[in-house]
C-alpha cells in the first residue's frame, strides 16, 4: 500500500484533542498560526512546506460554530493554495448536523450547504464521527469515512458489572437503530422513550415502550446540548421504576441550561467523548479519549487502507 507523507493541523475548537491524537499516532503536530485580526476576521498561515502532502485539519465545528467553520474553510483553502496533494477535514464533530432536512416551510438544509463549502473551499474527503443521521453522508461529493465513537463506549461500559439486569433505551425514534446495536452488543433488552419536542430547548416525554422496573437503564444519543431529551426520558423512566439511569453521549455541548437539568440528579451519569471540550461543572461527567480511535483512522487513510475495522461491531 502505497503511504505520503502526512501532515496534521489543528484549529482552535480543539486542540488538546488535535495534540492527543497526534502523539497516539507518533506524528508531530504541524505548525499553522490561526487567529483573528482585531475586527474578529480569521487568519490563517501555515508555517511549514506542504506541498505534495497528504494533509489532514482537525476541527470540531463546535460552539461558537459559525467562528470554528469559518477557521476550517480558510485552514483547507490555505492548504489547498500551499499545493497539499491530499486535504483530509477531520470532524470530530459536525455543526449543523441537526438541520438535515425541511421539516418546516421555507427553512434551509444548512447541513447541506456546509457540505457544499467544505467541497468548494478545497477538501479532498472527510472523516466524521457520529453524525447526526447516516444521509449526510451522501450530501458530499467526497469520500467520507464515518466512525462511530460505540467502540470506545463499550471498551468503558464493559469493564463495569452490575448485579441488575440492563436496558438500553433510545430518548426517541430517530435513535433506535444505534440503541438496538448497543443492546445487541451488550445482551441487553431494549426500549423506547416517545417524546414531543414542544420548543428547540423543551421536550415532553410521552411513554416508555419497553419494561425498565428494576432493570438499569442505558440512554444512548449522539449529541446533547439542552439536556431536555435525556432528563426527560430519564425522569420518565425512573416513574416506570428504573433503579438507575445513565447516558451515553457522543457529543455533548452543555449550556446553562444544560447544566441545571442534570443537577436535578434524575441521571445518574453522563458518559461522553473529547470530541469538543466539555467542562463537567461539578456534575458526574465521564469523559472518554476517541484521540486513539481518529489517529487510526487517519494512519489508515494516509495508507489506503480500511478504515471499517475500526468500527466493526454487531449491528453497525
Amino acid at each position: 500500500m502505497s503511504t505520503s507523507r502526512l501532515k496534521i493541523f489543528s484549529g482552535n475548537s480543539n486542540r488538546p484533542l488535535a495534540e492527543e491524537i497526534c502523539r497516539s499516532i507518533g506524528e508531530p503536530l504541524g505548525e499553522a498560526t490561526v487567529t483573528c485580526f482585531p475586527d474578529g476576521e480569521s487568519f490563517v498561515k501555515i508555517n511549514e512546506n506542504i506541498r505534495g502532502q497528504d494533509v489532514y485539519i482537525i476541527q470540531s465545528t463546535c460552539p461558537p460554530t459559525n467562528h470554528h467553520l469559518m477557521e476550517l474553510l480558510i485552514m483547507i483553502d490555505a492548504a489547498r493554495r500551499a499545493s497539499a496533494q491530499r486535504i483530509t477535514a477531520v470532524l470530530p464533530f459536525y455543526g449543523y448536523a441537526r438541520q438535515d432536512r425541511k421539516d418546516q416551510p421555507r427553512v434551509p438544509i444548512t447541513a447541506k450547504l456546509v457540505a457544499n463549502l467544505l467541497v468548494a473551499a478545497g477538501a479532498s474527503r472527510i472523516l466524521a464521527m457520529d453524525l447526526h443521521s447516516q444521509q449526510i453522508q451522501g450530501f458530499f461529493d467526497i469520500p467520507v469515512d464515518h466512525l462511530y465513537a460505540s467502540p470506545v463506549f463499550f471498551e468503558h461500559l464493559s469493564a463495569r458489572e452490575s448485579v441488575r439486569p440492563l436496558v438500553v433505551c433510545s430518548p426517541d425514534v430517530g435513535g433506535m437503530k444505534m440503541a438496538a446495536a448497543y443492546a445487541d452488543t451488550m445482551n441487553a433488552a431494549l426500549c423506547l422513550v416517545a417524546k414531543k419536542r414542544t420548543s428547540a430547548t423543551t421536550v415532553e416525554a410521552m411513554s416508555v415502550v419497553g419494561e425498565v422496573a428494576g432493570c438499569d437503564v442505558l440512554l444512548v444519543d449522539d449529541i446533547t446540548e439542552t439536556a431536555g431529551t435525556l432528563t426527560a426520558a430519564a425522569r420518565l423512566l425512573r416513574e416506570q421504576g428504573a433503579m438507575s439511569v445513565r447516558a451515553a453521549v457522543s457529543h455533548c455541548i452543555l449550556n446553562e441550561v444544560a447544566v441545571e437539568r442534570l443537577r436535578s440528579g434524575v441521571i445518574d451519569e453522563v458518559i461522553t467523548t473529547n470530541s469538543t471540550p466539555v467542562t463537567t461543572h461539578g456534575l458526574p461527567i465521564t469523559v472518554l479519549s476517541i484521540a486513539k480511535l481518529l489517529g487510526q483512522a487517519i494512519l489508515r487513510i494516509n495508507s489506503n487502507a480500511s478504515v471499517t475495522d475500526l468500527f466493526r461491531i454487531k449491528g453497525f
